[in-house]
């Protein structure tokens, strides 16, 4: 599990890849974390599939390897949760959740 934190500091840390799998109109009502990835749930599947071409020219970043850290968040952190068992069943085994999501940063942030 991620913590407010950790995900604080993925700008620091660029190895570190944070989704956040809400669907695009939710990130342009309530904003982003610093750092993350929109690649909405219905979307994920596909894009850990990908070619690191195509990945890279839709989401304007490197494909994160099997052994990249992949911070997953959403709103309250059930689509997070998801996402995360997702990825490790496609073999990326350092995915993990940030349960507090959206709704946790919001409110450390003053949002």
């Amino acid at each position: 599990m991620a913590t407010f934190e950790e995900v604080r500091n993925v700008p620091n840390h660029p190895e570190v890849y944070l989704i956040d799998v809400r669907n695009a109109d939710e990130v342009a009502k309530t904003g982003s974390i610093p750092a993350s990835i929109n690649i909405p749930l219905p979307d994920l599947e596909d894009a850990l599939k990908m070619s690191e071409k195509n990945f890279q020219h839709r989401y304007k970043r490197d494909k994160p390897s099997k052994d990249s850290v992949i911070i997953f968040t959403c709103m309250s952190g059930k689509r997070a949760q998801k996402s995360t068992d997702l990825a490790r069943s496609y073999g990326f085994k350092r995915a993990k959740t940030y349960h507090g999501s959206w709704s946790e940063w919001s409110k450390k942030q003053g949002l």
